[in-house]
């Protein structure tokens, strides 16, 4: 199979780390895109341009994070990452969904910025994002994920690690129960150091 992503991505980064838990890894290519490049073959994989994308190995193509991750989780058998239980399994991916919102206000409020001259941003759209990713890690601070290795911690480990890159970690001056819940996340699943953006 063959993955477009890129390196600094978080959404790639949760199939990368699925990838790992379900030992999956060896049977994945990693082939770096560049979104912004109009040239770039992601238009052609995936008509959103967007990343993650995933080539199957009868060349049907996959996107985007969540239905990866899904797949994936097929591939290994099925219930080791997605529960099979339907109260436990959307439990699990409402978790997984907010935890990929945080991504979501996150990555709108970098682009923001990067994207628009400093005295053209939107400050009231800056605050929304912000708001939005607050009550997001209020949520999880009061109840974090309790399926172990499941789409819900692969995306909410995803999500904090972002904070951490583009943020410099505010978030843990405040949210003392999900940073030792990221720290245990770390210390049981390797891949989550090996796929740390470092640039």
């Amino acid at each position: 199979m063959i993955l477009y992503s890129s390196l600094p991505s978080t959404f790639g980064r949760k199939v990368k780390i699925a990838a790992a838990i379900l030992g999956l890894s060896d049977r994945i290519e990693i082939v770096l895109t560049n979104t912004a490049d109009p040239a770039d073959i992601i238009r052609v994989k995936n008509p959103l341009g967007k990343i993650p994308a995933l080539v199957l190995d009868d060349g049907q193509i996959v996107f985007d994070s969540p239905v990866i991750l899904e797949y994936l989780d097929y591939l290994a058998g099925g219930g080791i990452i997605v529960p099979h239980d339907a109260g436990r399994r959307f439990r699990v991916l409402t978790q997984a969904a907010l935890a990929d919102g945080i991504m979501d206000a996150a990555i709108l409020q970098v682009y923001e910025t990067r994207l628009r001259a400093e005295g053209k941003q939107d400050a009231g759209w800056l605050t929304l994002q912000a708001e939005k990713v607050e009550r997001a890690l209020a949520a999880f601070e009061t109840a974090p994920p309790e399926e172990p290795r499941s789409v819900a911690d692969i995306g909410l480990a995803c999500a904090l690690g972002y904070l951490d890159l583009r943020f410099a970690g505010a978030w843990r001056e405040t949210k003392p129960k999900l940073v030792a819940w990221l720290d245990r996340f770390a210390a049981e699943i390797p891949a989550f150091e090996t796929t740390r953006f470092k640039g």
